[in-house]
């Protein structure tokens, strides 16, 4: 008989509900539960309608029984947008669950009356109870709302046929297949006014194969599978407090690093030392600073990260929860890599500084080999390097231009080279006393290019690009005058490199206050008065106010040092 059939249905669904809860899993997929409770309520609708004798028990039935083409169409719909990991829009959920509900409430407001179902009639067939039923007004809009869901998951199905996801297709088309399946097996009942539906053998085969593949099918869902990883034998603590900083639970893992929370009461305010190492972490975390602390317990080093927390995704900040890690190991291969890296750091630097030293004293011995040589700028070359400092200080210190640490340190250490090219210039010229002929002075002015093609041939390949680049203009440019009369190339105001016109100013006050062979050094009032005047011709003018700053220095260097004798 369809009653026994019924009634063993409900037993078996009441059994699976057994079967789940049983199983104790500490993460659930609440959409599936939500099946689990549902069926037996609805095969309870179908096995007393099979029984009922009156009209108004008839209608009764189905207040239950509509739960299936409601509320369980909406729960299979979003069961499996989760499953396909599609997030519906708050308000799509509201707006299905509504309708749902909006459609029950039609149902059993119509127990009385023929809003819903225009005539309803029962029979005895001798299997039990069957009704005939004629639709009544509000029965449109009952399949309206199933047209809406059949089509919604026909485009899902579409979709997953299409477009491969990180989830199970097999369990995707079992959950799909019998929301369909139910549908077409609802409309063929309908349309050919058979006495008694199928439906509840679809409801509980399905439930019955769902809850013994629901283990296999969530092992696809991965932030369960983490989640379940971490509350057994995970190797992180956690603690909670609310926004009022009370305690509202931990897991027993937190105890290895801070066992005075087991003395913690629940929704008390935290207080001792686990108030010293969480409330700060709060503050940073409210001020968008560092929220992570290192701490100690015993030989054990331990790190307590804090965040916000919400029961539901979207849901309000409910507090905090944070959670603590033995971080020993890396911290001990961290200091090592540190103390690694220290020690190739402090190598690396000594070799660098060797090789620095073993090229400046190239650069100085090429330098002093053209002093040698040119009796006219004896000791030139280590003036200019000192006094560069101070203009270059002075220049940085201004702003007038911007002068990096870098800028200032290539600079200081290529004076030396700016005139390396004077070694190819023959004796006759370089140590003439005299005043040189155009013929020689034009021979002459190409020491400028031969130091910067000295300067390329020993830098390059040995020293990084951005100070080749500035002894490069150093020792072509430092004969360029602002007003573009200078050598070799005649360049005009800012085309000259900043650095040359620096080392204009050192090279040509060093040539003025100093003792040479046909001349007797200028007074320091007399030197500064020309390089003042040169300010706009021969020098960059927006370079005046730096000379004028270091003046004093310039001359106390010159006096201490006895470089005028």
């Amino acid at each position: 008989m369809i009653t026994d059939l019924y009634a063993v249905l409900l037993g078996l669904s009441l059994l699976i509900a057994v079967y789940m809860a049983q199983k104790n899993y500490e993460n659930i997929d609440i959409h599936y539960w939500t099946v689990v409770v549902l069926i037996p309520v609805i095969i309870l609708g179908y096995w007393l309608k099979s029984r009922v004798t009156t009209v108004e028990g008839a209608m009764l039935m189905f207040c239950f029984i509509y739960l299936d083409s409601t509320i369980l169409l909406a729960v299979f719909l979003f069961s499996i947008l989760r499953f396909m990991n599609i997030v519906a829009k708050p308000w799509v959920k509201i707006g299905v669950y509504f309708l749902s509900i909006a459609h029950l409430v039609m149902v059993w407001s119509s127990i009385h009356n023929d809003r819903y179902y225009r005539s309803l009639k029962l029979y005895d067939t001798g299997m039990g109870i069957a009704t005939i039923t004629q639709p009544g007004p509000l029965k449109t809009m009952h399949w309206l709302y199933m047209a809406v869901i059949f089509l919604a998951i026909i485009s899902l199905i579409v979709i997953a046929v299409i477009k491969s996801g990180s989830y199970s297709k097999r369990f995707f088309f079992l959950s799909a297949g019998v929301v369909v399946a139910a549908i077409i097996i609802y409309l063929f009942e309908t349309a050919f006014k058979v006495s008694f539906t199928t439906l509840p053998i679809l409801y509980v085969a399905a439930d019955l194969y769902i809850a013994l593949s629901y283990d296999k099918a969530h092992a696809h869902d991965i932030s369960h599978l983490i989640s379940e990883r971490q509350n057994i034998g995970g190797i992180k603590g956690y603690a909670a407090v609310d926004n009022e900083k009370n305690f509202l639970g931990c897991n027993k893992k937190i105890y290895d690093f801070l066992p005075s929370l087991k003395d913690q009461k629940v929704d008390k305010e935290i207080d001792g030392d686990i108030a010293k190492l969480f409330f700060p972490l709060i503050d940073s975390l409210e001020k968008g600073e560092r929220v992570s602390k290192l701490f100690n317990v015993g030989d054990i080093v331990c790190k307590c990260d804090v965040s916000r927390f919400s029961v539901r995704k979207g849901g309000k900040n409910m507090g905090y929860i944070f959670d603590v890690s033995d971080v020993t190991k890396e911290q001990k291969a961290i200091k090592l890599m540190q103390e690694y890296s220290d020690t190739l750091n402090e190598e690396v630097n000594k070799k660098t500084e060797n090789i620095k030293n073993i090229q400046q004293r190239v650069v100085l011995g090429l330098a002093n080999m053209v002093e040698n040589r040119d009796s006219n700028t004896g000791g030139h070359v280590k003036r200019t390097s000192d006094v560069i400092k101070y203009i270059v200080d002075e220049a940085k210190k201004q702003g007038i231009y911007y002068i990096d640490d870098r800028m200032c340190d290539d600079i200081v250490r290529a004076a030396p080279m700016h005139d390396l090219g004077k070694i190819t210039i023959e004796n006759a010229i370089l140590l003439k006393p005299g005043k040189l002929t155009d013929e020689e002075y034009a021979i002459m002015k190409t020491h400028s290019i031969k130091s910067s093609e000295f300067v390329t041939i020993i830098l390059k390949d040995v020293e990084e690009q951005h100070f080749v680049d500035v002894a490069y203009n150093i020792a072509r440019y430092h004969h360029e005058k602002w007003n573009g009369r200078g050598y070799p190339d005649g360049l005009v105001g800012e085309m000259i490199p900043l650095e040359a016109r620096l080392m204009a100013i050192a090279d040509v006050y060093d040539a003025l206050v100093s003792k040479r062979c046909y001349k007797e050094p200028m007074s320091f009032e007399q030197a500064a008065e020309i390089m003042i005047e040169s300010m706009g011709s021969h020098f960059d003018p927006n370079l005046l106010s730096v000379f004028t700053a270091c003046r004093e220095k310039l001359e106390n260097y010159y006096m201490q040092n006895g470089e005028r004798l």
